[in-house]
């Protein structure tokens, strides 16, 4: 074999695998769509079971409009440029400063840094990324 015969033969091997890349990301993005859809069904039966389940005449209560996360991250866009440790923020917005609550929250910290909407800039301490 030489060198020409294998070169068409790399490019033929080439073309079909980018060909079979494509057929599997068209597959991926139905298999994706699929399976929204069937989360959404499902979400919507439970929905109606649930309904269905509760006492007549009983209002549900309202979801909670604020998580602890978007507390959080309030609490950074209130003082943009202050560091802030985990109890600190516990105290600013008046949540329980036992070690095992502040924990949850450092673990928050970390997670909204690594997510980029924080900085460390020193150990414990977190502020906004600007």
């Amino acid at each position: 074999m030489n060198i020409t015969e294998l070169l068409t033969c790399l490019q033929i091997q080439h073309d079909e695998a980018a060909a079979q890349a494509g057929d599997l990301r068209s597959q991926i993005e139905h298999l994706t769509a699929a399976l929204a859809e069937a989360r959404l069904a499902e979400l919507a039966t439970a929905r109606k079971v649930i309904s269905e389940a509760a006492p007549a005449g009983i209002e549900p209560a309202p979801p909670e409009t604020s998580t602890a996360y978007q507390a959080i991250v309030n609490a950074f866009n209130q003082h943009p440029g202050r560091a802030f440790r985990a109890r600190e923020l516990h105290e600013l917005l008046g949540m329980p400063t036992d070690e095992a609550t502040v924990n949850i929250t450092r673990s928050r910290l970390g997670r909204l840094t690594r997510q980029g909407f924080l900085t460390q800039p020193g150990r414990g301490r977190y502020q906004k990324r600007t």
